[in-house]
């Protein structure tokens, strides 16, 4: 192994390390709780589970493996970690065999490697897991179905057919952006035989199986993701979309090219975003523009290359901020980074094609020199400085979260709550700084602890009220009076209900749609059950005991009115006035 070899497997090392740090510093957030709770209530081979809608994205793959990671080690973070550093392994791995399949073992291999392992572009859909899970596996397939191709086109052979479309069918399991890959493989093998001197038809005619099979694949694959995404939910704000397009690359693509954005903001429960100084981005400019200057000057038919870098710049965030976006949209969306790491491949693997490109007459000056070294080693030993720093302090803001300690705390507090008592936990929102409503169910805690095997039960209805507070805390909770069931007209009952007999229970004003929680005070002849409802809303079932007794019952909907019906024959109930409201600490 020559010493460019092992520098790159050393820098590969490094990038590892630093991203492990980033991996066992960070935590669950967002979305990875979103799949927690889908694969702690939802069979994991089923069709509903692997194929579903999930904000826009198809990731069967992902799923399966988010989906085995969370039963291993329910909120665990150490195997999520793992994982991550895992597939970066695999897509840095995967590059370095396609720039050396470009390049061979020249110098200048280190060049596009240690831009794309460094470059802050792809730290925030690294450590974010659920991102990770689909992006890291789509990078890797993206090197290495460009490094197959290159090698189908120069030598014939096959197999690189074959396995470069199960790498492509593979990276679309786990990402539907995935689709892209054929594509890029293309443009670089076609740029590849332009800048040496070749024609591109022969690109077409050696690699036809590949890009055959790969395009009955495409369409198949669309099809399919046609048909689990609604489109009802897509949006065409085409002046948004510009908006959001520029601010990614004045604030996130340019910065990055010299390592930036240098600082990042944060307000929960938000993921983080780039905020780049004016010093960085007119830094960034200037490097564009010298790197654009020097490869004119030095090389020939360089414009082509640049020409597929700024589209695909473009390209690659169009179709995303065309469905995300609308005027309500902040434009710090572009500023998240997280729709940038194939942008970050495809940059190292046409930096490598272009260094292909023969040199210019003329531009001896530009030969290899110590002066020239020196030039480019300060430049590159600055970039990786600069990223390392964006890199911590994206870090440090990273680590910035409630959700840590809200699960260990919950986690500690619903052991507790079970070994105390055997009564249910009435189901809840989780604290809204961690799940809100808009991915419902995913927010109750029956889903998010659904995994946990020391925990109480989660139920509509319990005779012990507890909540889980907004530190993750299990506390003793009460009703809050937001309305109330109004007297009944049965002397020394209130509201009589026997079998035969449902009753409206009315209360002192109306709710608005909404999760209420209504306290029960009643008297039973005997052990049964009820049927509860609001007027406009789905009923729950409620089991009674004979005596003196309080229940706590879950009803959504909204009205003015409690309809209530006896289930079991010979039930006689009694029910008096009490709350009807939000759980709140007692």
């Amino acid at each position: 192994m020559n010493w460019v070899a092992r520098t790159a497997v050393a820098l590969i090392a490094v990038q590892l390390l630093i991203r492990g740090v980033l991996a066992f510093g960070g935590y669950f957030y967002w979305d990875d709780l979103i799949l927690i709770g889908r694969a702690g209530t939802q069979n994991l081979l089923s069709p509903g589970y692997l194929f579903d809608d999930h904000d826009g994205h198809v990731m069967p793959a992902a799923f399966l493996v988010a989906g085995g990671i969370s039963r291993l080690a329910p909120l665990n973070w150490i195997l999520p970690a793992v994982s991550l550093v895992v597939l970066q392994l695999l897509a840095s791995l995967a590059l370095l065999r396609a720039l050396y399949v470009i390049l061979g073992w020249r110098p200048v291999l280190l060049l596009p490697l240690t831009f794309a392992l460094f470059t802050p572009l792809g730290v925030p859909a690294f450590a974010w897991w659920a991102a990770g899970l689909n992006s890291l596996p789509m990078l890797a397939a993206l090197a290495w179905v460009c490094a197959d191709a290159i090698l189908l086109v120069r030598n014939g052979n096959q197999r690189y057919a074959v396995t470069g479309v199960l790498v492509y069918f593979g990276g679309l399991l786990f990402f539907e952006k995935s689709a892209v890959i054929p594509f890029v493989a293309f443009a670089v093998v076609a740029l590849l035989s332009y800048v040496n001197g070749s024609g591109v038809a022969v690109v077409w005619r050696r690699g036809f199986r590949l890009w055959a099979w790969s395009f009955a694949l495409t369409v198949a694959w669309v099809v399919v993701y046609l048909i689990v995404v609604d489109e009802k939910r897509w949006s065409f704000d085409v002046a948004m979309t510009w908006n959001l397009l520029s601010r990614s690359v004045t604030h996130g693509i340019v910065p990055g090219l010299v390592g930036g954005p240098w600082d990042w903001q944060r307000w929960a429960p938000a993921s983080p975003w780039a905020t780049p100084g004016l010093a960085v981005m007119v830094l960034g400019w200037v490097a564009l523009a010298v790197v654009f200057a020097v490869s004119l000057i030095r090389k020939e038919r360089i414009w082509p290359v640049w020409l597929v870098a700024a589209g695909y710049a473009v390209a690659c965030q169009i179709p995303i901020y065309l469905l995300r976006s609308s005027r309500f949209t902040a434009l710090e969306l572009a500023q998240t980074l997280r729709y940038l790491p194939d942008l970050v491949v495809v940059l190292a693997l046409l930096l490598a094609v272009g260094l292909c490109a023969p040199n210019r007459p003329g531009s001896d000056w530009l030969n290899a020199s110590r002066a020239r070294t020196a030039v480019i080693a300060g430049a590159t030993g600055a970039f990786v400085a600069s990223s390392l720093y964006s890199t911590a302090t994206f870090y440090t803001i990273w680590r910035d979260s409630p959700v840590p300690a809200y699960l260990q705390n919950a986690r500690a507090g619903l052991a507790a709550a079970h070994a105390e008592s055997s009564a249910p936990m009435l189901d809840q929102e989780v604290d809204p700084l961690i799940l809100q409503r808009v991915v419902a169910p995913e927010h109750l805690a029956s889903h998010m602890f659904a995994l946990l095997r020391d925990r109480p039960e989660f139920a509509s209805t319990t005779t012990e009220l507890r909540m889980i507070n907004a530190q993750g805390h299990v506390v003793d909770a009460h009703v809050t009076w937001v309305r109330a069931i109004t007297p009944g007209p049965a002397p020394q009952c209130g509201y009589f209900i026997q079998p035969d007999f449902p009753v409206r229970v009315p209360l002192d004003g109306p709710l608005l749609p909404a999760d209420w929680t209504a306290e029960i005070n009643y008297l039973a002849n005997t052990e049964g059950s009820l049927s509860m409802s609001l007027s406009e809303g789905s009923e729950t079932r409620v089991p009674v005991r004979p005596g003196l007794n309080r229940v706590y019952v879950r009803l959504s909907g909204a009205g003015n009115v409690i309809n209530v019906r006896a289930n079991t024959a010979a039930l006689s109930v009694c029910i008096s006035p009490g709350p009807v409201g939000f759980v709140a600490p007692r």
